[in-house]
């Protein structure tokens, strides 16, 4: 793998055996990937909520194939998935998602088992699940055997008895809403009253839209997927349009075997 942005003179040197670029023709560790994507340094006025999103699209704009993201991904791209996620806190992704992708607990790796030590994390990150109704399959390991318990964040008004579910499960739930649904305001809100900072959410697009919506998204991870898949499939984010389209800047620029790895953060003051 190789950095193409930021340039820097190891950027531009010429790597051994050919190609050029920062880390060129050599896997990268966990290590040098975790610092790549390393969350920003807490403020004079201390932590406080950071949500960054990680998906993957194709060249024309697909962030599925066969409704799941997988087809589309590499085992770089996987790679990352798994060190963005060992930073974090918590992922928040959306109920359809769950049931699509067939989620499972995050899991502790000894790979970072001290850098979430030194950071007062948890051996994992919990998993946040976005839902109105609470149609969840609650029998599965992601809510009976997590490491951290699930989260389960949904409105004032969701059903009671599905809320009991949840909770005999062994989920959590958290109310982000004064309806049936979830504000994304109030989740982040919540998510850092519970002294989770370091938020990730891995969408679906119907999620992440409205987290775009909502103006809380800091930082988009995009992997472009050099693939052509054609059809009817999701782009990233969906939804209703924004009145102002949102301004983010690119940070980084990753490059492997022709798959595009950024990052982006919010550029404020174009909101």
């Amino acid at each position: 793998m190789r950095r193409l942005f930021p340039v820097t003179d190891e950027t531009a040197a010429p790597a051994p055996g050919g190609g050029s670029g920062e880390g060129a023709g050599r896997e990268w560790s966990l290590a040098e990937l975790a610092a790549a994507y390393a969350y920003p340094e807490p403020g004079p006025g201390g932590p406080v909520p950071w949500l960054r999103a990680n998906m993957v699209s194709t060249l024309d704009g697909a962030a599925q194939h066969d409704g799941r993201s997988q087809p589309i991904s590499s085992a770089t791209d996987m790679r990352i998935f798994g060190t963005l996620r060992a930073l974090a806190d918590v992922v928040v992704v959306g109920a359809e998602t769950v049931r699509k992708e067939g989620y499972r607990p995050a899991r502790a790796r000894e790979d970072f088992a001290a850098m979430r030590q030194a950071a007062g994390q948890q051996p994992a990150p919990a998993i946040a699940v976005v839902t109105a109704s609470l149609d969840l399959d609650f029998s599965l390991p992601l809510f009976t055997s997590p490491l951290v318990p699930t989260l389960v964040l949904t409105g004032a008004a969701a059903a009671p008895d599905r809320i009991a579910t949840a909770e005999k499960a062994g989920a959590r739930v958290v109310t982000a809403g004064d309806g049936i649904g979830v504000d994304p305001v109030r989740a982040v809100r919540a998510l850092g009253d519970l002294g989770h900072t370091r938020l990730l959410t891995e969408g679906g697009p119907r999620l992440l839209g409205q987290m775009v919506a909502a103006g809380v998204l800091d930082e988009l991870c995009l992997t472009v997927s050099p693939m052509l898949t054609a059809g009817e499939a999701q782009r990233i984010a969906g939804g209703p349009a924004v009145t102002v389209p949102h301004r983010f800047g690119l940070v980084s620029m990753l490059e492997e075997d022709g798959f595009l790895f950024t990052r982006y953060r919010r550029v404020r003051e174009a909101y």
